[in-house]
């Protein structure tokens, strides 16, 4: 679950809660919560502005058979934040998301691989190192992906992502402060 799970958390970029909508006696096939914390380093290219990343993430999911469908319906919620420390400043840009995600309609494609279409919405919010917020991404996007699942439509332990098959299929519907920016110039600014 962890590989969709990353998917989704780059696709988007954002992150967030759910509702599942399978019947109140379902019981799931899958279900969990994990947190990752982790730090990583790099250094900015535009810039050359050397970077500590400190990531604080928990994510929630459920896997559900919904209906008469063989194939079963993924949901999660992420939230978490991303501590960007300017290493020349000691300054941080600090990124706070929540997203919730849902695995909308599956389409079976007759061929041995189907189509899913995600739901994601959420929000994303940027402060610099004042506390201040600087920068918002709130909305929904919606994109696909195709997944061979391997001759087993009700098991997806085996199921594997298609190459080059995820497409955005509605960008996103709400505000978008961070499209267009240069995020390296983004810290730099806002950890001065």
């Amino acid at each position: 679950m962890r590989g969709r799970s990353a998917l989704l958390i780059i696709g988007l970029a954002i992150a967030s809660t759910l509702v599942a909508s399978t019947p109140a006696t379902a019981r799931p096939l899958d279900k969990g919560r994990f947190h990752d914390v982790s730090t990583e380093f790099f250094t900015c290219e535009s810039t050359g502005t050397p970077v500590q990343n400190d990531v604080d993430v928990w994510v929630n999911f459920n896997l559900n058979q919904r209906g008469s469908s063989p194939f079963p319906y993924y949901r999660e919620s992420v939230s978490g934040t991303n501590v960007f420390t300017n290493l020349d400043t000691g300054g941080t840009f600090t990124n706070v998301f929540s997203v919730n995600a849902k695995d909308h309609v599956i389409t079976d494609n007759g061929d041995g691989t189907i189509t899913i279409l995600v739901i994601a919405t959420g929000g994303s919010r940027y402060y610099d190192t004042d506390g201040n917020l600087v920068l918002n991404d709130p909305g929904q996007v919606r994109f696909s992906f195709d997944v061979d699942y391997n001759g087993t439509p009700s098991d997806p332990s085996d199921d594997v992502d298609v190459p080059d098959s995820f497409q955005v299929v509605r960008d996103s519907t709400g505000r978008n402060d961070t499209v267009g920016r240069d995020f390296c110039a983004d810290l730099v600014e806002f950890t001065t």
